[in-house]
Formats: C-alpha cells, structure tokens, sequence
C-alpha cells in the first residue's frame, strides 16, 4: 500500500465537497424535525433536485440556474407531503417514504435523455489574499460557493433557532402544537414553512451531486445520502453544530476510503465502501448516548386544530 499517492491538501479539499450534499439536505430536515414533522423522504427530494438542476443547468448553460431550479423542484416535492400530512392528516412515515419513491421513480423518467451528458459546473471562488495562503489557501479557500453557503446555513439555522422570535415558535411547535396553538400561533402554517424549507435543501443538495460533485446524471445517484442525512439529525441531536461534524465526518470517511483503495489498501473493498456509513453512525451513536438527546416531544405527532 502506497500511502504517499495521498496529498493531505487535496484530501481535506476533497472532504469539504463530498460533506456538502449532505449537510444541505440534514440542515433543512434538522429544522422540519424541530418544526415536529418528520420527512423520510429527503433521499426522494434529493434526487429529484439532482435531476432538475442537472437539466435546467444544461438547458441553460447556468448551473446557478440549475441550482434555483433544484431547489423550486424539492420544495414543490415537499409541498406535496405537507398537504398530505398537515391537512389530511395521512402517516407521516408512509407519507415521507411514499415521496422517496416518487422521487426516484419521477427522477429516472425526467433523466432518461440526460444520461451521460456533462454539465456546466460551478466555479471556484478566487477569494483575494486567503486564496493564496500557503496550504491552508487550496485547503480551505478554493472552493465553490455552494461549500461556503452550506456552511453560512449552519449557522445561520443555529442563530435563527437560538436567538430569534420565530425560531422560538417554531421549536415551540415542535415541543407541543397543542399549547403553540392556544397560545394563538398557526401550527399548519409553520410546519409548512418548514418543511418547504427543508425540501429546498434537500433539492440544493441534490443538485450539488448532480452538478459540482459528478457533474453528470445518473440514475440512483444519491446512492442513500438521503438516509445518511436522516441519521445524522437524529445522532446529533437535533443541534446544528453536531449535524455539521456528522456531515463531515461522513464526507472525510467518504473520501479517504476511495483513497485507501487508490493506494492498493489490503482491505475488502466492500468493507471499505461501507466504512463510511459504519464509522458516521458508530461515532453519532457514541456522541448521542452522552444523553442530552433534545428530539422535539411533538416529533412525528398529527396536529388537528379541534384536538
């Protein structure tokens, strides 16, 4: 095994891309959680984002537009499941698995004619002075902006759900709709904002695989990140700084594997390719039974305002 075939630099640079589809999608499902919806259908949303701004990034030679178009596409997808859960009151782990379904088998019929075609990517940012810092500058400061966006949404969530009125209410709604609701707040109204929100994510993060990652179509590409992104809001507690290690976590386990077996590591590839998904969980597992769980006591729970 030649473990000098590795460049550091290049190795963390390579963490930061493959961490941000996932962190996207766990951020948005972190806040519809905290909202006491629970979505499984990220993976669904994901990939139908991945499909959307895979086509509209080729149509139009913008893969900005791609992104725009990724993002419309997981909140129209979300809005779908809210309706079903929020008015009609249908199961929403059914519902959520229902979506991911849909999203697979509608993402397969909208990629068909797209198959093995290049998109336009996204540019790395020249950012001045930083940029040309010695390592940490290709490390950390040659990115494209989606990596820093995934980022500034972290904590801008934290924020949001910390230190603003309307992050109280919605973790409030999370806690108990019953009391939010005498309280006079719009229960339906806020899990739908939420879990729009959360869509747009997870169609952000799907159009980042689709577009910056590999940029090409795939069939099935997500390839379960949808789930990972799921887990990680669980094991972290439902806290934004937590879902960040957990993305980053998986991605740098990701991306080392690949380079262990680039360097001929005496290893199963099959164990190595499972790696990431075994370590990410162990680790989260590890961190969660540290107790302090914080998962919202409505998670899950149909709200009717009769009740």
């Amino acid at each position: 095994m030649d473990l000098s075939s590795i460049n550091p630099v290049l190795l963390v640079a390579s963490i930061m891309v493959s961490a941000t589809p996932i962190l996207l999608a766990a951020m948005g499902e972190m806040v519809v959680e905290k909202s006491g919806v629970l979505n499984l259908g990220v993976e669904g949303m994901m990939i139908t984002g991945a499909v959307v701004g895979f086509a509209v990034a080729v149509n139009t030679t913008s893969p900005m537009l791609g992104f725009v178009a990724a993002a419309i596409a997981g909140a129209a997808l979300s809005l779908a499941f809210g309706f079903l859960t929020q008015f009609l009151l249908s199961n929403q782990v059914a519902t959520g698995l229902g979506l991911t379904l849909a999203g697979l088998g509608l993402s397969a019929l909208i990629g068909k004619p797209y198959e093995g075609m290049k998109s336009p990517t996204l540019p790395k940012l020249d950012i001045p002075v930083l940029g040309d810092l010695p390592v940490l500058g290709k490390m950390v400061f040659s990115h494209d902006i989606m990596v820093y966006f995934s980022l500034a949404l972290v904590v801008a969530v934290w924020a949001f759900l910390k230190h603003t009125r309307a992050g109280l209410i919605l973790r409030a709604v999370g806690e108990s709709h019953d009391s939010a609701h005498a309280l006079g707040y719009k229960v339906v109204r806020v899990r739908l904002i939420a879990i729009l929100f959360g869509g747009a994510c997870s169609g952000l993060g799907g159009a980042y695989l689709s577009l910056v990652r590999v940029p090409q179509w795939t069939e099935g590409m997500t390839a379960g990140a949808g789930w990972i992104a799921l887990a990680i809001v669980v094991f972290a507690s439902w806290r934004a700084g937590r879902v960040l290690i957990g993305a980053y976590l998986f991605g740098g386990v990701t991306v080392l594997q690949l380079n262990l077996q680039a360097a001929g590591a005496n290893v199963p590839v099959a164990l190595l390719s499972a790696s990431p998904y075994l370590i990410t969980i162990l680790v989260l597992v590890v961190i969660s039974a540290r107790g302090n769980h914080g998962a919202p006591a409505a998670l899950g729970r149909p709200f009717h305002a009769s009740h």
